[in-house]
């Protein structure tokens, strides 16, 4: 069965949480203290995480950072504050996917949903994937460049590897934003081109004339794997 852990003080919002998962046989469990999360994850597997930023003793960022640090496990945070600094820092950190407070309990569980979705694809595919000088450990989390580790925060990583598993194949911007965060409903194409532009700074010989990941104009982005 999968397993949610729900990180929120708001019993009222966990217990939702909780109810609208268990309607599809979701397993969940409740922490309200930040400081217990991290001691959680030491004895105990799960599927995804539900990360509220406002938290007693220990905030959601630096759960976020030192799980990262750690576990590979998709990461939903949710906060009270819809500014966008807060969603970018969240992603920023190596957060999946971010809502805002209030929400419809049915797109959390849709988020959710695409999240376990898509994390369950990635591990799928085979472990190993070789570009020209590059080369990506899918299971490991890791980019090599002729034998040298390239470090890439986690959205990044998942940006570069769903190009390299479709080849020679252009994606628009809002595509690939509906496929590496989920749901479309904070979208924005600067997203796309920054987190691009800072792929090819790590793994193009010459970024500003770039071989492997090229811009087609008017039309998005492709790996060139030729």
């Amino acid at each position: 069965m999968t397993k949610i852990l729900i990180v929120e003080d708001d019993k009222d919002i966990a217990s939702l949480e909780s109810d609208y998962l268990k309607m599809l046989n979701f397993d969940s469990e409740i922490i309200d203290d930040g400081n217990q999360v991290l001691k959680t994850l030491e004895t105990n597997t799960y599927d995804l995480i539900i990360l509220d930023i406002m938290l007693p003793n220990m905030n959601g960022f630096d759960i976020c950072r030192e799980i990262r640090n750690k576990v590979d496990i998709p990461i939903l945070m949710v906060s009270a504050k819809n500014e966008l600094i807060d969603k970018l820092k969240a992603l920023e950190l190596g957060a999946n996917d971010f809502i805002s407070k209030p929400f419809d309990p049915a797109e959390l569980v849709a988020r959710v949903k695409s999240q376990l979705e898509n994390y369950k694809r990635l591990k799928g595919n085979k472990d190993v994937i070789k570009i020209k000088e590059i080369q990506i450990e899918v299971r490991n989390h890791q980019v090599f460049k002729n034998d040298q580790e390239i470090k890439l925060p986690n959205k990044e990583f998942e940006l570069l590897l769903f190009l390299a598993q479709n080849p020679n194949i252009v994606f628009s911007k809002e595509q690939l934003f509906e496929t590496i965060w989920g749901l479309d409903s904070m979208g924005d194409e600067a997203t796309i081109t920054v987190h691009i532009n800072r792929i090819r700074e790590k793994i193009e010989d010459d970024p500003s004339n770039p071989k492997i990941i090229e811009t087609i104009w008017g039309a998005g982005y492709r790996l060139n794997k030729e």
